[in-house]
């Protein structure tokens, strides 16, 4: 605090930017419906006056957190509002938003249960819920980390150590330089960050034995290879494509019979075990070993969000566990069943959302989210768009006629602003890609983006609304 400023009542102070914030993040919120989705070019290029030099001087806080608003709210993308279908990105539910205030009200380290036994019994408790609402074996355990990527790598660190220790070699303690060799198994659409996930924990990006998939992108069980030693079977729980799943009973049992792990990529299909009515897109999902998944993907809780699981707490614990002497043994400790020491009080947020939500909400929440888009789907369908999946969880493709074509018509879409989608290839075809995640999201926004997205297909050269190559 500068001179200028000293001798003033911090309580006031910090009550008068509090309110302040508040009351911004309020206007931020409730206009989000009138606003384009996609930030204007002016706006975006207003940021530059936030790249300023770093003055001797501080300013007051009210006077930041209005410059701040003015000039960053308009630079947002309306991720948080009903129109935004660009990738699997949840809104932000009332009660999470409120919560994840307190947390940082609170500033809890969340390493220790002692640090913080608040954060202790939330993480606890959701994690307890989660693992019900997705029907995971009992005495399911894990840890919240910053998103599906550090989930994903999480949940192979504990793998990769407990198939080596069941072939009689430490890697936590020896490292991986002697190991014996680890087979991976993923399918051909596996995720980017599953990939990822391997190289970090020194499995390898490219060492992986990949098996092939159907139309839909789904490893069928078709295909296995002959595996002996050491084996990781990653499998995939909502392709972000098709949002199709792996048939994952022959394979876990392919894997079982050779001693495997199989660990399950769920950032956001996994969601589907919640809902009765979408549950048997991810039959026997349960018999994995470990999932990842997100919260601030279908849950709909703020960034970031991440949550890796593992059927026993055990291997990750003697993955994660760390000592030392001034650390006290008091039980689950969040620092000891993930990566990070330091940590946000994550589960505080998840606790919040899933007790606003209960279980049939969440379930309604990922029943409606899929209804939506095979309502996008059929409504761009009838006007002529070819449809290039079979729209059976929340996600949806589409094309417009050649690829350049296509690519015209999603950059005309993403300048109009009444909705954001984004480009993907999808069976050696530029496509759209539509997200349905919000809770937010509702049948008039579904109905009035695809009527935007018909007459923006007119207006391109070249569109072909039926379909068709021109």
């Amino acid at each position: 605090m500068t001179n200028s400023r000293q001798g003033r009542d911090d309580a006031a102070e910090l009550g008068e930017v509090l309110s302040l914030a508040s009351r911004l993040a309020q206007e931020h919120l409730s206009g989000l419906a009138g606003r384009r989705v996609a930030p204007s070019a002016e706006a975006v290029e207003l940021l530059g006056v936030l790249d300023r030099e770093l003055q001797p001087e501080g300013r007051e806080p009210a006077d930041v957190i209005s410059e701040l608003a003015a000039v960053g709210g308009p630079a947002t993308v309306a991720m948080n509002g009903g129109r935004y279908f660009g990738f699997v990105n949840g809104a932000t539910l009332p009660a999470a938003l409120a919560a994840d205030w307190l947390v940082s009200t609170w500033d809890q380290n969340t390493a220790l249960a002692v640090m913080s036994p608040v954060a202790a019994a939330c993480e606890a408790t959701a994690i307890r819920w989660i693992a019900e609402l997705l029907e995971l074996p009992p005495g399911t355990d894990g840890a919240f980390v910053t998103g599906a990527t550090m989930a994903n790598a999480t949940c192979l660190c504990a793998a990769r150590d407990r198939v080596l220790l069941d072939a009689g070699w430490d890697a936590r303690d020896d490292g991986l330089i002697g190991a014996p060799e680890v087979t991976v198994v993923a399918g051909e659409e596996a995720h980017a960050t599953l990939f990822k996930s391997l190289g970090i924990v020194g499995l390898g990006r490219d060492r992986v034995v990949r098996l092939p998939v159907d139309a839909e992108g789904a490893v069928t069980g078709e295909g296995l290879p002959e595996a002996s030693g050491p084996l990781i079977v990653c499998l995939q729980a909502g392709n972000v494509n098709s949002g199709a799943s792996d048939r994952f009973e022959p394979v876990i049992r392919w894997a079982r019979e050779r001693g495997g792990w199989v660990h399950v990529d769920g950032a956001f299909g996994l969601w589907a075990a919640a809902s009765p009515a979408r549950r048997h897109l991810v039959a026997g999902v349960q018999e994995a070993d470990s999932w990842a998944t997100d919260g601030h993907k279908w849950l709909n809780v703020p960034y970031d969000s991440g949550l890796a699981l593992v059927r026993d707490r055990a291997a990750l614990a003697h993955t994660m566990g760390s000592d030392a002497a001034y650390l006290p043994e008091s039980g689950r400790d969040a620092m000891h069943m993930s990566p990070q020491s330091s940590q946000r009080a994550r589960g505080v947020v998840m606790w919040a959302a899933l007790q606003s939500l209960g279980g049939s909400g969440v379930a309604d929440l990922v029943e409606r989210c899929c209804e939506l888009a095979a309502r996008f789907a059929d409504r761009l369908a009838a006007g002529g768009v070819e449809v290039l999946n079979d729209v059976v969880l929340n996600q949806a493709v589409v094309a417009f006629g050649d690829d350049p074509t296509t690519d015209a018509v999603i950059a005309a879409i993403q300048a109009d602003g009444r909705l954001w989608a984004g480009p993907t290839t999808w069976r050696g075809r530029r496509g759209m890609r539509i997200s349905v995640s919000s809770w937010r999201t509702t049948t008039a926004d579904i109905d009035a983006s695809a009527a935007a997205v018909l007459e923006i297909t007119e207006m391109v050269p070249g569109g072909c609304a039926d379909g068709a190559e021109p």
